[in-house]
């Protein structure tokens, strides 16, 4: 995917949808330039085929062939000679670090331009520049794709990540990647929740998503939008509006239990498209889990974010997260105890010998005893990891324990 010049609308998108479309079963949909979505519009369609500054001898000294970046995404078509004075006002660059080359938009303001290592700027002389851009700006669509795994019940669980960038690798091909992976494991085996996977443009994306299944968005009882999940940093989650759904304790818990390094900050209308999701007006509860957040690494939206930045582990440790998430919102639930008066003989059950294997007896012991004291019809097991402060899976273990020993009972 790295090579394609993605945008929020074009080939690129297409193209993008198509490579996931060989890994998982995407559904892909398609809305025309004009519709109205919420306070938005859906806008042309851009596509770009070729761009270059081109000096007096020739040279290409800026060529979209070279990188995708050096493009101001969603240009207007220019085929123009002008002076360097004249080209200065449509040439971006980055004097902090002169070697990298900066991603640029204009999606809704039609103008044009080129971005460019520092470097490369200063090394412009004083002479006329064929500048061309062969790009269209017209009537289209935008498109999106989406994956639903069915599960027994109707409610969802929403995993959503934008398809709008260029060649930036951890913003956001990590989120793209794992999305697509943590889609193709959990349709291999039953779930409890249907789970919904959206690939779509950045912020417009999200937007006519809502506009066009505002029923259906109510279905979702937990949410994620995945992004920067590649890079070495930390872990990082931002809450949902909510601050308090389980979405948010989910991922606390599994950070808590797994993660050396973490980080979770509270919501705020600023980010990506959780913003989208958790507008007043839908106020679902859906979260943002990230590594380094957007714009806490100096690659961010640079040539510097490409395949070398992204680290394989940091992938598969983004990916394991993203499972535990799905195994407690899986695993929840709560029980009543069948035995509530004093503790039953769990030795003559032989549930103190089942523990013989585990690497913590003693956190084996205190799960069963956590369990059976809690479960009075109101709390849950994600409320029982938390105010025990023990591992969600050995809670879990322990419930699945009693109930195979006829002490619990799942609450209706």
């Amino acid at each position: 995917m790295y090579p394609i010049c993605r945008s929020i609308t074009g080939n690129g998108v297409r193209d993008t949808l198509a490579l996931i479309s060989a890994d998982i079963d995407l559904k892909i949909s398609e809305v025309p330039t004009g519709t109205k979505v919420l306070d938005w519009t859906v806008p042309k369609e851009w596509n770009i085929r070729d761009a270059y500054i081109r000096n007096s001898k020739g040279e290409r000294v800026v060529d979209f062939r070279r990188s995708n970046l050096h493009v101001l995404n969603y240009s207007a078509p220019v085929d123009r000679r002008m002076s360097l004075g004249e080209l200065q006002p449509h040439l971006f660059s980055l004097p902090k670090f002169p070697d990298w080359i900066p991603y640029k938009t204009s999606y809704y303001r039609e103008t044009w331009g080129f971005c460019l290592s520092h470097r490369d700027l200063e090394r412009l002389t004083e002479q006329e520049y064929e500048v061309f851009i062969d790009s269209t700006l017209a009537d289209g669509h935008l498109t999106f794709g989406e994956c639903v795994i069915r599960g027994s019940s109707q409610d969802e669980v929403l995993f959503s990540c934008h398809v709008c960038h260029p060649s930036l690798c951890n913003d956001n091909l990590s989120g793209i990647s794992i999305a697509t992976t943590l889609a193709r494991l959990i349709a291999q085996e039953k779930r409890r929740y249907t789970y919904r996977f959206l690939f779509a443009p950045g912020t417009i994306g999200a937007i006519v998503w809502l506009a066009l299944n505002e029923q259906r968005a109510q279905r979702i009882k937990h949410g994620l939008v995945l992004a920067c999940l590649g890079d070495r940093g930390g872990m990082s989650y931002k809450k949902s509006r909510k601050g308090i759904a389980d979405i948010d304790r989910a991922v606390a818990i599994v950070l808590r239990d797994d993660a050396d390094q973490f980080e979770i900050s509270e919501f705020s209308p600023y980010g990506y498209d959780e913003r989208q999701y958790c507008s007043p007006g839908f106020d679902l509860p859906v979260g943002r889990l990230s590594r380094t957040p957007h714009g806490c690494f100096p690659e961010y939206h640079t040539s510097a974010d490409n395949l070398e930045f992204v680290d394989a582990d940091s992938l598969a440790d983004s990916l394991m997260k993203c499972l535990a998430v799905v195994e407690v919102l899986e695993g929840d639930g709560r029980y009543v105890n069948k035995l509530p008066k004093g503790e039953p003989q769990l030795g003559r059950r032989g549930l103190y010998s089942d523990m013989g294997g585990y690497a913590d007896a003693r956190e084996r012991e205190e799960a069963l005893l956590w369990v059976l004291n809690m479960s009075d019809g109101n709390n849950s097991l994600l409320d029982i990891a938390e105010r025990s402060r023990l591992r969600f899976t050995a809670i879990r273990g322990a419930a699945t324990s009693l109930a195979a020993h006829d002490l619990i009972d799942q609450a209706l």
